[in-house]
């Protein structure tokens, strides 16, 4: 089935309730976008793959193993890490492809949090509690019930992850002692995991001064999630940059819609006065 490659393809993600929305077959239609005429049955079937895969994983090691959080994250490390190869791409990190869901299943290489929607859909399938947490610069996973949650990192194969080099991520990112990282490693919505996905790539076609690309990623963003204002206040940001000021003023104005924090608020209408009155 060749698919139908433009904004109006993803629309339905900003209708869906989060909890309605699958983390893989959503980053695959936003990776279509980029794929003109693209047929998208291959990697569906793939994803299916994956999941019959590891529901033979399971099986096999019994209802012991897999009814804890470790005996989970081990399960998906040996499938999606192990036998199929799935690992993170550390020889071009900041590569496109590499939040591009498309070309993550083409290579089997991504970053964190391409690699992590991976293991959180298919654990999902298997009816595991799986999440991706926001933890900083590194996306990880939490995998099982509540009482027995484990951390895997999918870029280094599903690895598991100590509460020691947890704290340490935080630690990078914040300073020695900010964070206590068992508190502070919170899972992120589906939505805002989409979002980071698209973050990654918009950053990074702005550090490659590709402003028009940047502003496609960021108005993609703003259609998956209409109410992170974060997203539009960028997309306001980079069409000014690039003179679409009536463009820039619709953003700012969604913006304020969504935005409920007086700050910010603030700062959105005297920008919005700024525009006016720069136009008089």
């Amino acid at each position: 089935m060749r698919t139908v490659t433009t904004n109006a393809s993803i629309l339905y993600l900003g209708l869906l309730e989060d909890g309605d929305i699958e983390l893989d077959s959503a980053a695959l239609a936003l990776s279509a976008l980029d794929h003109e005429g693209v047929d998208l049955a291959p990697y569906f079937d793939q994803l299916r793959s994956i999941t019959q895969i590891l529901d033979i994983a399971r099986r096999a090691q019994g209802d012991a193993v897999s009814a804890t959080g470790s005996g989970q994250g081990a399960v998906l490390g040996a499938v999606i890490g192990s036998k199929l190869g799935f690992a993170g791409d550390s020889e071009s990190y900041d590569a496109p492809l590499n939040a591009d869901m498309i070309r993550v299943l083409d290579r089997k290489r991504g970053l964190p949090v391409s690699l992590a929607i991976l293991y959180v859909a298919a654990a999902r399938r298997l009816g595991w509690k799986a999440d991706a947490l926001n933890t900083p610069s590194h996306v990880l996973v939490a995998i099982g019930p509540a009482a027995s949650r484990a951390f895997i990192d999918p870029f280094h194969g599903g690895a598991p992850v100590s509460p020691a080099r947890l704290t340490a991520l935080f630690e990078r990112a914040t300073g020695p002692g900010e964070w206590a990282a068992q508190n502070k490693a919170e899972p992120m919505s589906n939505r805002m995991t989409l979002v980071r996905l698209l973050r990654n790539q918009a950053i990074r076609a702005e550090q490659e001064k590709d402003i028009d690309r940047a502003c496609t990623l960021f108005q993609r963003m703003t259609i998956v999630a209409p109410d992170h204002g974060q997203g539009w206040w960028h997309l306001a940001r980079l069409q000014l940059i690039m003179g679409r000021i009536e463009e820039a003023r619709t953003s700012l104005s969604a913006m304020l819609e969504v935005t409920r924090d007086p700050q910010w608020r603030g700062h959105i209408t005297q920008t919005l006065i700024r525009l006016s009155a720069s136009e008089g």
